[in-house]
């Protein structure tokens, strides 16, 4: 009997699943419906066209017939209602979909500040290649531009206005950058390597409202009294997920929807993955949010394996990311977060997770140099998190040292020590645990 699978959300989890499903069960009937017209594309690469660094095209990783191939049906609607009793999803158009199982992709949506004004032509967030093409369309007119926010968005906006000749004022609700995440000394290295790109921050500032004329963006108010005439409001507090289809079905919700770590929701055959799935973890008894592009490409393999009935769990990995911070390639791996709130966002921020904002229970060990900067969290037999910033030689040793679980006991205390040599140390310790591992291989 032909099964018929329908996803809803053409992101990175609903193409993952797609393509999962297909490659197992060359007979099924899979739908996906998405809102953006647009092909697949990569979202983290929306930042590398804001800067220039690559042309549009480079953005489609899958050729345009690509769907079309492998016989996956794409709708471009909107779902606005689940049925989850009857197996059916309704659409913007009256249309009704029935299903035998049914994966929620839907994502998550830029938040906005809740101020005066950001309705105003020319306030923008970073969020689809359409709102990409329409800050770069503001950009050529505009002369002034206001960013309020934190995280990796907020940056990839400050520094791809500021390269389009934008005069850019960057607005932080407290002291320094992304204090959840950074420690002081990151915050102002990336602080630091901004203004150095032209971008004037304003600390501890925000925005009581924005100004129009003629419906236009002409102005922003700050708590300090100042007014800063600008054509553009660029936010980025943070960003939260898509529940409204969730809602409508009856299913469990937090902040994301809640599922089980075989990517299960509340409602039977109704699965859920990507940036929209609060996921469960067994490890910590927590339900968890992530923004990473390969995570949700996990979830959503994960998830067809179980629409498929293939019962196999998903295992959450340690998190990391690869991106530019202020100019300077940044991995960050596990949990390295700090005492301090961050008050310039709201739940988590794209290229973000949950896991990189606990406080683990770790010592923590640094080393600097002029543009590099390595962290570690040492616990008392693993390493639980790192942070490493400008030269990447650590990158892969310390994925494989954190994400293995490697046990550190053996350099442990010399890893504390203040006058060790941090890359050679893990470097020679890394290379010495992978030897047998590369011997074993055939």
């Amino acid at each position: 009997m032909t099964r018929r699978y329908l996803i809803i959300g053409t992101g990175a989890a609903g193409m993952a699943a797609a393509e999962r499903l297909r490659l197992t069960d060359p007979r099924a009937e899979i739908t996906l419906v998405g809102e953006e017209p647009h092909p697949f594309y990569s979202r983290p690469g929306l930042a590398y066209l804001l800067l220039g660094h690559i042309p549009e095209g480079q953005l489609f990783p899958r050729p345009k017939d690509h769907f079309r191939k492998l016989r996956i049906r794409r709708l471009h609607a909107r779902a606005t209602w689940i049925d989850a009793a009857a197996h059916l999803v309704g659409l913007h158009d009256g249309t009704r979909l029935p299903y035998d199982v049914l994966l929620l992709a839907t994502g998550a949506r830029a938040a906005r500040p809740q101020v005066p004004g950001m309705d105003l032509e020319g306030v923008v967030t970073l969020d689809t290649l359409a709102d990409c093409r329409c800050i770069l369309r503001l950009a050529r007119r505009a002369r002034r531009a206001v960013v309020v926010g934190g995280g990796i968005t907020a940056l990839e906006l400050a520094e791809g206005l500021a390269a389009r000749g934008v005069e850019t004022h960057y607005l932080l609700r407290r002291d320094r950058y992304w204090g959840r995440v950074l420690d002081p000394v990151e915050s102002r290295l990336v602080e630091g390597r901004l203004e150095h790109g032209g971008v004037r921050i304003h600390r501890r500032t925000q925005i009581l409202e924005v100004y129009g004329r003629k419906g236009r963006v002409h102005a922003v108010e700050t708590n300090h009294g100042r007014l800063i005439k600008c054509q553009m409001v660029a936010a980025a507090i943070g960003i939260r997920p898509r529940l409204e289809l969730a809602i409508t079905g009856g299913l469990a919700v937090d902040r994301g929807i809640l599922v089980d770590e075989f990517m299960r929701t509340s409602a039977q055959e109704v699965f859920a993955a990507g940036d929209v799935a609060q996921v469960y973890d067994p490890q910590s008894g927590e339900h968890k949010l992530d923004s990473l592009w390969w995570v949700a490409l996990e979830q959503g393999r994960a998830a067809a394996d179980n629409m498929l009935g293939l019962a196999r769990p998903y295992h959450k990995g340690v998190p990391f990311n690869v991106t530019r911070i202020g100019g300077l390639t940044t991995t960050i791996i596990g949990a390295v977060g700090q005492s301090e709130e961050d008050q310039d966002l709201v739940t988590i921020t794209r290229g973000d997770s949950e896991t990189w904002r606990d406080r683990p229970d770790a010592f923590a060990v640094e080393a600097s140099a002029a543009c590099s900067r390595l962290r570690l969290l040492v616990g008392r037999r693993h390493i639980v998190g790192a942070l490493i910033m400008g030269d990447q030689t650590l990158s892969r040793p310390l994925q494989d040292l954190i994400g293995c679980k490697v046990d550190i006991a053996p350099i442990r205390e010399r890893l504390l020590h203040e006058s060790v040599d941090l890359c050679a140390l893990i470097l020679e310790y890394w290379e010495r645990w992978k030897e047998p591992r590369v011997a074993a291989q055939p």
